[in-house]
C-alpha cells in the first residue's frame, strides 16, 4: 500500500536489516470513540524498502485481558537498546491514570510483550507520549508529557530509568511547559488547556541536544523545538521561538534513511479519520532543524 493510503496518527519509523518499520496509533471509528483513536487495543507495524510502498499492517501488540491498559492505545515508539527492541506507548483504563508502558521484542516486527506490570510514569499523574534517551554517561531516561487534562498547562518532564528499563529510578524533573512559547493557545475556551505532546530528542552533528514536540496555535497543530544549554538531558531547556512546522501537522520524529540522509515524519492533517503519515527530507542549519 502507498504511504498516503495508511491511516495512522503519531508515525514512528526505524530502520533494520535494510528495511523501514513504521508504527503508529490505529484509527478506528467506534460509537464510544467517534474521533477514531480510542478503542484500538493494539499496535501494528508497516514494512517498506523505499518509504513509499508499504506492507499491509502486521500486528505487533494486542492486549490480553491481564494487561492493565484497556483503551486509548496511543503513540507507539520503538527504540533499539542493548540488543532488543523496546516500545514506549501510552495507555489508560477506567480508574487508572494514563501512563507510558514499556514493551519489548527481539525483533522490530515481532510480538511485543510488557516489560513490567505497570507504567514507568508516575501512577498518580496523567502522562503520555514517553520517548527514550540515553545520556552521555550511558544512563537511560524517559522523557514524557504531564498532561494538561490534570494540570491545565502541560509540561515535558524527564526521569532516569533502571538499566533494564523495567522501572523509573528518579523523580520526574520538568524541562519546559506549554506556556514557554507565545504562539501556544488553550484548546478550550472553558478551561485552562495548554497542550504538550509528542517529544522526541535529536542530537545535532555539532553535539547540541534538541527536542521536537507538539502543541496548538491559533492555526492548529504545530511542531516546536526545545534546546538544552549543555548538550545533555540534565541541562536547562529553552523553547526556541522559530516553529518547525505550523500547518496543521505534528507528533513527529526524526530518523535517517538507509543512505544516512535525515528525514522527518509526522501525521497531517490533524483531523479525525483523515490523518496520514507524511515524510519530509530535513537538514541542520546554524543549530536549527529545517524541513525541506
Amino acid at each position: 500500500m502507498k504511504l498516503s493510503d495508511i491511516n495512522i496518527r503519531d508515525p514512528f519509523i526505524i530502520t533494520s536489516d535494510g528495511k523501514y518499520f513504521m508504527y503508529g496509533t490505529r484509527v478506528k471509528i467506534t460509537e464510544e470513540f467517534p474521533w477514531g483513536w480510542g478503542d484500538q487495543r493494539g499496535f501494528d507495524v508497516y514494512v517498506s524498502t523505499d518509504m513509499e510502498n508499504w506492507s499491509e499492517p502486521v500486528c505487533v501488540f494486542e492486549a490480553n485481558d491481564d494487561f492493565w491498559g484497556k483503551s486509548e492505545f496511543w503513540a507507539p515508539e520503538v527504540h533499539f537498546y542493548r540488543g532488543k527492541y523496546y516500545m514506549f506507548a501510552s495507555f489508560t483504563a477506567d480508574g487508572a491514570h494514563r501512563g507510558t508502558q514499556i514493551l519489548v521484542s527481539d525483533t522490530p516486527d515481532g510480538r511485543f510483550v510488557p516489560l513490567s506490570g505497570e507504567p514507568v510514569t508516575p501512577r498518580e499523574w496523567e502522562c503520555l507520549d514517553g520517548t527514550f534517551y540515553v545520556d552521555k554517561n550511558g544512563k537511560p531516561h524517559i522523557i514524557f508529557c504531564h498532561e494538561w487534562v490534570q494540570i491545565g498547562v502541560g509540561t515535558v518532564c524527564e526521569a532516569e530509568l533502571s538499566e533494564d528499563l523495567s522501572e523509573r529510578i528518579s523523580e520526574p524533573r520538568v524541562l519546559w511547559t506549554a506556556k514557554d512559547h507565545p504562539d501556544i493557545v488553550s484548546i478550550s475556551d472553558e478551561e485552562v488547556a495548554y497542550v504538550t505532546d509528542g517529544p522526541f530528542l535529536y542530537r545535532c552533528e555539532d553535539g547540541e541536544l534538541l527536542s521536537i514536540w507538539s502543541s496548538f496555535s491559533k492555526n492548529g497543530y504545530i511542531e516546536l523545538i526545545s534546546k538544552s544549554d549543555n548538550g545533555d538531558i540534565d541541562g536547562n531547556w529553552t523553547v526556541l521561538q522559530e516553529l518547525l512546522f505550523d500547518e496543521d501537522g505534528g507528533h513527529g520524529m526524526i530518523f535517517r534513511d538507509l543512505d544516512n540522509r535525515l528525514f522527518f515524519t509526522m501525521h497531517s492533517p490533524n483531523t479525525a479519520t483523515l490523518e496520514r503519515p507524511v515524510i519530509y527530507p530535513m537538514f541542520e542549519k546554524d543549530g536549527m532543524l529545517i524541513i525541506e
